[in-house]
Formats: structure tokens, C-alpha cells, sequence
């Protein structure tokens, strides 16, 4: 009498169709912070037609208010790069958005030039780390065959973020005029902070530091990507030593 084999066979998992699944998981939601992320950043340009007039800033103090932004964008990319590694994509994300939503939202408090020097550079430095920090994330779930894709839908943003800006900065100039007693260009500060709060809250429901720690995941999914990923790897470490 022989034994029979009860060991289960290891499950078969659709690549395709893992990805797909990732990729509708985390994709929407990543666009909309991105989206928010250049409204939050381009919204000065809207708010210049009123508060230049309001607070008797030359051109001058706008450009280099404007300016200072990129600055400490450069200044901050790579550390807070480095923080991400460190500390995982949810509490860095979090991080970034909630102190740009803040740095961006108290921009209405500006009255001299410092402050608006002080409020530019420290969104700039906040929001440094927000488009690195999300194609390092996302290097953590597709392999670079697949990336490159979901990258250049990631920057259809830029393109939504432009059309939409404009119309709902002047949307909010002209309507929230007054409100609370704030003048349209405070009013559009505030408003167009919060999305960047909430989301930035919302981080740690939506998205996992990793694959690995995903429970809408199966363990055989999770090793899929794992593999892929680690095969990604290999192939970048063998062209590392044959170009040597």
C-alpha cells in the first residue's frame, strides 16, 4: 500500500492580472494626491492677482517668494528620500502632506515679504519629497518593465492639476470672497489645503509600506512581486559587474 501525496501544489498566480489589481489599488489614489500636490504648489500664481495689489508686494518680492519655493525643494529631495527608506512610505507621505497642507493653508496669514519668504520655503520643503518619495514607493510594487507605465500615467497629473487648477483658483477667488472675512486669495489657501490634510491622513488607511505587508495580498501574490522584484535586482547587479 503506497502513501499518497497530500502536499497541495503551489498556487498558480496570474501576473497580469496582480499587477492590474496593485495597480487599480494604488494608482487613483496616488493621482489625486499628486494632483493636489501641484494645485498646492502653482496656486500662488492664482492668489498673485489679488494679494500683490492687497499687500503692496512688488514683483520683485513675488519672484523671489515664488523662487524660494524651488529651493528648498532642491534643498530637501534627497533627505527626505533618505527619511522615506528609513521610516516606510506611510508615516513619510503622511508627513509630507499634513505639513504642506499646514505650510500652504497658512500662506493667508502673510502680510510682509519675510512671511511670504518664510511660508514659500517651507512648502517648498515639504513638498520635496512627494514625487521622489512616490517613484521610490512605487519601485516597491512594480518591476521596471511594468513601472515605467504606471510613471508616465502618474504624471497625466501635471496635465489634470493645470486644467483643474485654474478653474477652481478662480472659482474660489470669486465665490469664497468675503468668507469668514477672509479675501478670495485667503480663502483660496485655506481650501485648497485642506484636500492635502485629509489625504495625507487618509495614507495610513490606503497604502502599505510594502507588498510584504499588505493584507489584501494572498502569500502567493506577495511572493510574485517579491521575486520579480528581486529578479529586478539581479539583472541590475549583473550589468553592474559586466560593465565593469
Amino acid at each position: 500500500m503506497t502513501l499518497l501525496n497530500t502536499v497541495a501544489p503551489p498556487e498558480v498566480v496570474n501576473a497580469d492580472a496582480l499587477y492590474r489589481r496593485v495597480t487599480f489599488r494604488l494608482l487613483p489614489f496616488l493621482f489625486i494626491c499628486y494632483v493636489i500636490n501641484y494645485i498646492d504648489r502653482a496656486n500662488i500664481g492664482y492668489a498673485k492677482l489679488q494679494f500683490t495689489q492687497d499687500l503692496g508686494f512688488s514683483e520683485a518680492v513675488y519672484g523671489l517668494g515664488a523662487g524660494l519655493f524651488y529651493l528648498a525643494y532642491l534643498l530637501f529631495e534627497v533627505p527626505s528620500n533618505l527619511y522615506l527608506q528609513k521610516i516606510g512610505a506611510r508615516a513619510t507621505l503622511t508627513r509630507i502632506m499634513i505639513i504642506w497642507g499646514l505650510a500652504s493653508g497658512l500662506t493667508c496669514l502673510v502680510t510682509t515679504p519675510m512671511q511670504l519668504y518664510v511660508a514659500r520655503f517651507c512648502l517648498g520643503a515639504a513638498e520635496a519629497g512627494f514625487f521622489p518619495g512616490v517613484v521610490l514607493y512605487l519601485s516597491y510594487w512594480f518591476p521596471a518593465a511594468r513601472r515605467g507605465r504606471i510613471s508616465s500615467i502618474l504624471l497625466m497629473a501635471i496635465v489634470t492639476a493645470g486644467l483643474l487648477g485654474g478653474l477652481v483658483s478662480g472659482w474660489i477667488m470669486h465665490e469664497a470672497d468675503g468668507l469668514f472675512g477672509l479675501r478670495g486669495w485667503q480663502a483660496l489657501f485655506v481650501i485648497e489645503a485642506i484636500p492635502a490634510i485629509l489625504l495625507g491622513l487618509a495614507v495610513f488607511w490606503v497604502l502599505d509600506d510594502s507588498p510584504q505587508k499588505a493584507k489584501w495580498l494572498l502569500p502567493a501574490e506577495r511572493e510574485l512581486i517579491r521575486q520579480d522584484l528581486q529578479n529586478d535586482q539581479a539583472l541590475k547587479t549583473s550589468k553592474g559587474h559586466s560593465g565593469a
